[in-house]
């Protein structure tokens, strides 16, 4: 499944507890063939962004950093699979890693908002 996530948006909706992104959250993606990135803040994240390489699945590979509410700047890794919900919209099934703090790990979900 091939999908395109320039210019879509994306807000969490559920996360496991040690990570930081919240449903205050929001992502905005850009792409350029493989290549997929996104800024994203609100709730915890003062400042964040994410580069990702996308497979022939619409699957991400990604490094991220941030800086939170407490002035930490913050990193990990992720991999986010795509499901595609009954209206269409884009939800992404992550499990992630820090690679800064406690190096914990943990699993999240983020579905593209309605335009």
């Amino acid at each position: 499944m091939k999908i395109n996530y320039d210019g879509l948006k994306f807000r969490s909706v559920q996360n496991s507890g040690g990570g930081e992104v919240g449903s205050e959250t929001i992502f905005s993606y850009r792409q350029s063939g493989d290549i997929v990135r996104a800024e994203y803040q609100g709730g915890e994240i003062v400042c964040g962004h994410l580069i990702a390489l996308c497979d022939s699945d619409g699957g991400l590979a990604m490094r991220y950093h941030h800086v939170n509410s407490a002035g930490q700047l913050m990193t990990g890794v992720c991999k986010s699979t795509p499901e595609i919900l009954p209206d269409g919209r884009i939800r992404l099934n992550e499990s992630w890693q820090w690679t800064s703090g406690d190096m914990s790990s943990g699993k999240s979900i983020i579905e593209e908002t309605p335009a």
